[in-house]
């Protein structure tokens, strides 16, 4: 009989990211790979790029901080989902689910938990979100991205790992990047990402400021579905809503970055070694966790931010300008940074508590 594992994790594509970096390897190794993610989410979308994955969807509600009517039926979702999940758990019997977080993924753990099957969470960001917060009693092991994040978990739980890039963005090529967006080498490219929904205010921002801005700079913007303008377009400047396999080849094409701060991303940038400038989620849309991770990016020497509040076309002019002219600062301290081999070690965990390690 095949030995099974679950993956879940969904809302966004940074719930996704770890998942589909370690489900080929456990294909790779004759494992029955299922996921559970919500019934209509990104998830649904990135997972089905994988071949012999089975996905399964199920109810799920947000847990939001704020007034909404939608916090009157999500329960009710939740505990539906549980049961959903408990029941795919009871018929796959997997060895072990790992879990990348988001508010599908409670179910899930739930569900695990349930039929007393062991768990592996994994937290990107520099302290724990509300979904993980959920799950972490319930789970056997806490993955971290950053070190400090122990200081927020069990000591019995908690284990550094350090981020988990995927293998495919090493293997990037800048010249098909370039041609991608028939740009030319003799001139630096800017590569703007807004996270997998985009950002108004980086479009805005950018905008404002695009002549001023192509004439040092080449623009790949990835602005977010929906977001793009026609009427923007120049021979220096090409926008995407979204792209997938095409990323690594425009990253290996990008002289500097400019970003959210989601963990995931940002330990990207950092294993490429591509100098960033961090526009973090404000407080307004957000718990503060991509305003922990830049801040811990900028203490290391590695990132410089500009918040959200204080951004504006002028702004990020500067700081783009500073971001290129330093550039080579960055790049020292990320070569500085020490090296480590997280996806291995998950890996690891991964098969130590299905009891097969």
């Amino acid at each position: 009989m095949k030995r099974a594992i679950v993956f879940t994790g969904g809302g966004t594509a940074g719930h996704v990211t770890v998942n589909l970096a370690l489900m080929p390897r456990f294909l790779r190794d004759g494992w029955d790979v299922h996921y559970i993610g919500s019934e209509r989410g990104i998830e649904r979308e990135l997972v089905a790029g994988v071949p012999q994955v089975t996905y399964h969807g199920i109810a799920t509600g947000k847990l939001r901080r704020y007034m909404d009517w939608n916090n009157a039926k999500d329960p009710f979702r939740v505990v539906k989902g549980v049961w959903q999940a408990y029941r795919l758990m009871a018929a796959i019997r997997p060895g072990v689910v790992f879990s990348k977080g988001g508010f599908v993924s409670v179910p899930v753990v739930a569900g695990a938990w349930l039929n007393r099957i062991p768990s592996i969470i994994h937290e990107s960001d520099f302290t724990p979100g509300l979904a993980n917060k959920l799950s972490i009693p319930m789970a056997t092991k806490v993955c971290t991205t950053f070190q400090d994040t122990a200081k927020h978990l069990p000591p019995n739980k908690a284990v550094h790992v350090g981020a988990v890039v995927r293998e495919e963005l090493f293997r990037g090529e800048a010249v098909r990047g370039l041609a991608m967006c028939d740009f030319v080498r003799t001139k630096p490219v800017l590569l703007v990402m807004g996270g997998s929904l985009g950002s108004q205010r980086i479009n805005r921002a950018i905008r404002e400021e695009l002549d001023a801005l192509t004439e040092t700079f080449q623009i790949v913007h990835l602005c977010g579905k929906g977001n793009a303008d026609p009427s923007a377009s120049t021979r220096s400047y090409r926008q995407f809503e979204y792209v997938t396999d095409e990323l690594p080849d425009l990253l290996a094409a990008a002289d500097v970055v400019v970003s959210r701060a989601g963990s995931n991303s940002i330990f990207e940038f950092l294993a490429l070694k591509k100098p960033m400038l961090l526009i973090p989620l404000p407080l307004a849309q957000s718990r503060g966790d991509q305003i922990a991770n830049a801040e811990s990016f900028r203490e290391r020497g590695v990132a410089e931010v500009l918040p959200e509040e204080t951004l504006t076309g002028e702004t990020f002019l500067r700081a783009v300008r500073e971001l290129y002219e330093n550039r080579a600062r960055y790049v020292e301290a990320m070569e500085r940074e020490p090296k480590r081999e997280p996806l291995q070690q998950l890996y690891d965990l991964i098969l130590e508590a299905a009891g097969t390690g």
